[in-house]
């Protein structure tokens, strides 16, 4: 199993992540949920020794929280299997960890792990179920589930009560934010201040002083002691704030329900999905909550900082997560599938027939495809000549690109000749090499019904292979060897040998095609007689 659960913030993920590392745990098996930040380690370690305390399951923490002591000791745990769920940050997917029967991997915020931890993930899911969890996936993340790749489940309905959060975008203003932070304390609630750099923390944190003395400020960032980060933390949880002043270390899952006014210092500098995850931090109570995501003074933004922030504000309803994804997507793209930068042989083979081959792969991995894949096998042939339709003869590459797929449509000689006929009126004379790429489209038509697999032609003859090593009509290829032995031999690896002089490319086409057209005769006189 690999799924991803995608449910807007606050929606109810961690209970999915709860229930799915119970049954895994209660069946003997292994639970690692990996997240990205210390801070949200705490988190989920409290949440879930809460809530599996009575049942025989071991929970432990494994992050730079943990004493070096402690973690030797959960370390040794895992590695002989009396550690139940690990909890913990990218220290979980090292090497050098060893876990003795994982059965569940689970990834809390997806979007915040690189290439080398994604890369460390596959190579544990071989045997492993892995479910993600996020409220906005990354573009690549998303299109791998809309195509199939990954199993997706979407959380849309949102807890009772709870009230969307109101969002402005607006230039930094002194007095905008000082009444928004004093409203915020005289209703009783916590707020969030957050900036994109720790270089920018001092400045902040002297305008709160000059502008809201009144006011407790905590400052948290990921360069903190462990210790020292904890306390602040906790301090902060337990109301003895009233502002945390923070870089994006609050962006993933921390979940504080009397934090209800969040304000983020220069918001072009953050991407989409964080400030999304970022305005997800209030609003987790019945209170109404408050975002204001403000811009430099008199600055004019880039074209896709203003779309960032166009977007946002625009999507301020409840479970608009996978909506504001989806606008990622189509902001940020899919990622370059055909651009020079990639590796691999998808900008050869062509974007339509790796879409095609993507889904046909992913349905047969799913069981229910098989026949639909059968279906899809396409005849290999070698004659030895140029096939292919000159940038002479159409220049345009996307007319090219067009003809080259629909002649992978054409479905007997008929159709060949009828496009043949329209290439002909709209280019003109057809040169050899297109004339011989339709010769080869036919034979391909003929093979399909001969049942033929490959045809490799050469100057002495041909080596024909049949689809799945099996002739449609046994008892039809022996008489074909009976009438012609010298000429026709079949090896032991059910290849058929034709022996024949085909001095060129000419030759060769038609020989080829006669032969083939011959198997196809035989291989329609064994489906005359099953019917």
């Amino acid at each position: 199993m690999d799924r991803l659960v995608c449910g807007d913030v606050g929606f109810g993920k961690t209970e999915v992540a709860l229930r799915a590392a119970f049954v895994a745990a209660m069946n003997g098996h292994q639970v690692a949920l990996v997240v990205p930040t210390t801070s949200l380690a705490r988190q989920h370690f409290k949440t879930f020794k809460e809530r599996f305390d009575g049942y025989p399951i071991r929970v432990e923490q494994a992050s730079r929280l943990v004493g070096s002591k402690e973690l030797k000791l959960v370390k040794e745990g895992l590695a002989k299997g009396t550690v139940d769920i690990v909890i913990g940050t990218h220290a979980l997917l090292a090497k050098s960890l060893k876990i003795a029967n994982l059965g569940l991997l689970i990834i809390d915020e997806e979007q915040h792990f690189g290439v080398q931890h994604k890369e460390r993930i596959k190579n544990m899911r071989q045997d492993v179920h892995v479910l993600t969890l996020t409220a906005t996936p990354i573009p690549r993340t998303l299109q791998m589930s809309l195509s199939g790749v990954r199993g997706l489940s979407l959380i849309t309905t949102p807890p009772v009560d709870r009230m969307a959060v109101r969002s402005f975008v607006t230039p930094f203003d002194a007095m905008i934010l000082r009444e928004a932070l004093l409203r915020e304390r005289f209703r009783g609630g916590q707020c969030f201040y957050v900036v994109p750099r720790i270089k920018d923390l001092p400045d902040i944190e002297e305008f709160l002083h000059e502008q809201v003395p009144e006011l407790k400020v905590a400052i948290a960032h990921g360069q903190m002691a462990p210790g020292r980060l904890e306390d602040i933390m906790t301090a902060f949880y337990d109301r003895q704030y009233d502002v945390l002043l923070s870089t994006t270390i609050v962006e993933s899952g921390l979940d504080v329900p009397t934090a209800n006014t969040l304000i983020i210092h220069r918001a072009d500098q953050f991407g989409l999905a964080q400030l999304y995850q970022l305005r997800g931090r209030v609003g987790r109570s019945k209170t109404r909550a408050y975002a204001y995501f403000t811009t430099e003074p008199g600055k004019k933004l880039t074209d896709s900082a203003q779309k960032r922030l166009k977007v946002l504000q625009s999507l301020d309803t409840l479970g608009a997560g996978f909506a504001l994804a989806s606008h990622d997507l189509d902001i940020r793209g899919a990622g370059n599938l055909l651009g020079e930068e990639q590796s691999g042989h998808i900008k050869e083979v062509g974007f339509a027939l790796y879409q095609s081959m993507l889904e046909g792969a992913v349905a047969m991995l799913r069981g229910g495809g098989a026949d639909e894949l059968e279906d899809q096998w396409s005849p290999q042939i070698s004659i030895g000549t140029s096939v292919l339709i000159p940038e002479a003869y159409v220049s345009d590459l996307q007319v090219r690109m067009g003809l080259y797929r629909r002649l992978s449509t054409l479905g007997d000689a008929t159709e060949v000749d009828g496009f043949a006929a329209e290439l002909s009126d709209r280019f003109g004379s057809l040169p050899s090499e297109v004339e011989h790429l339709l010769e080869i489209v036919k034979i391909k038509v003929s093979c399909r019904a001969a049942g033929v697999a490959s045809v490799n032609a050469g100057p002495r003859g041909a080596i024909v292979a049949f689809h799945k090593d099996a002739p449609p009509n046994p008892d039809g290829i022996l008489d074909f060897m009976r009438q012609k032995p010298s000429v026709v031999k079949i090896q032991p690896d059910q290849k058929m040998i034709y022996k024949a002089d085909w001095e060129n490319d000419e030759k060769r086409l038609k020989g080829a095609a006669r032969l083939v057209r011959e198997l196809a005769l035989i291989a329609q006189k064994a489906n005359a007689l099953l019917e």
